[in-house]
């Protein structure tokens, strides 16, 4: 822990403090039901960021074992209401208790080569032999593919957030922390950001069908807003700031391609949220949408141009 980290988070807990405050008045002054969710999100938002701030100030392990957890359960969640037979149990079971310690040992160890392949091609070659073994053959292909997506989606993905410790960038040497701290913060402001813009000035919807809420005025001025949030962060990271502002610009798109698909996934199942874990954000997979896109195009892309 350096001290641009303990900088850093306790600008953090004073943004969450004023937001704290602002939300109160609002609920004293003008109670709706915008506000109420404006607080649930807030309150959430305590508990989530005490939760990785404990985990920074521990350490690399401890980071990576959260995010292991938050892994399983996504994949939980997501095969809670997407349907499957007992003929998937095996290749399930594997994907919860196999390939998530595997693909999180892989991180701690730091084999980068074999965390990057396990599962798009271990991973993807043994779930259909475990489960063509039970001998049925109805629906095989999509029962297969929603399993194999969403070890993907929750697991791969997602992990690429904590390979970023395990980085070697010249000249950043055990500061690795700090660009999971810009990614993280960047997505999730992204998503604060676009919620509020769409809120105050949303008129035209993207997608109204997948997702009511998102608007282009929300995404250009929420996502606009946060790309200068990451260009001035640049400090913290091994970035120049026109570098920081487009690393900030492509978490942002490939963050909202995230929300978008993961809400198409949902409503094709009929479900509003992935789950109820966390007050008025849903599951752990409604927070972890974006993320689930933003953390592999971030994690190579400083990989390629910026890695040794």
């Amino acid at each position: 822990m350096n001290d641009k980290m303990i900088l850093l988070l306790g600008g953090v807990f004073a943004l969450l403090a004023a937001a704290s405050v602002v939300g109160f008045a609002l609920s004293r002054r003008k109670p709706s039901e915008t506000v109420t969710n404006l607080n649930a999100r807030i309150k959430a938002w305590w508990a989530m960021v005490a939760v990785f701030a404990l985990a920074f100030l521990v350490g690399k392990e401890l980071t990576i074992a959260l995010f292991a957890l938050t892994s399983f359960w996504c994949l939980r969640e997501f095969l809670s209401i997407t349907p499957t037979r007992p003929e998937d149990h095996r290749a399930v079971a594997f994907a919860f208790y196999l390939f998530i310690p595997l693909q999180y040992w892989l991180i701690w160890d730091g084999w980068q080569s074999l965390f990057a392949i396990l599962i798009p091609v271990w991973a993807f070659l043994l779930l259909p032999v475990l489960a063509v073994l039970k001998g049925e053959t109805e629906d095989f292909m999509a029962r297969t593919a929603r399993i194999q997506w969403a070890l993907m989606l929750c697991v791969f993905c997602v992990s690429h957030a904590p390979a970023l410790l395990i980085l070697h960038v010249p000249g950043f040497a055990g500061q690795n922390f700090l660009l999971l701290f810009f990614l993280i913060t960047v997505v999730q402001l992204s998503d604060v950001l676009q919620y509020v813009f769409g809120k105050l000035f949303g008129r035209h919807k993207i997608a109204p069908r997948v997702s009511p809420a998102k608007t282009w005025e929300g995404l250009i001025g929420g996502g606009l807003a946060a790309t200068a949030v990451g260009a001035g962060l640049w400090w913290i990271t091994p970035f120049a700031p026109w570098q920081a502002a487009l690393m900030a610009l492509a978490i942002v798109l490939a963050g909202f391609a995230g929300g978008l698909v993961l809400s198409a996934v949902k409503r094709s199942l009929g479900a509003k949220d992935w789950g109820t874990m966390i007050e008025g954000h849903g599951g752990a997979l409604d927070r972890m949408d974006s993320v689930s896109f933003a953390a592999p195009v971030f994690f190579h892309l400083t990989n390629y141009f910026f890695a040794a």
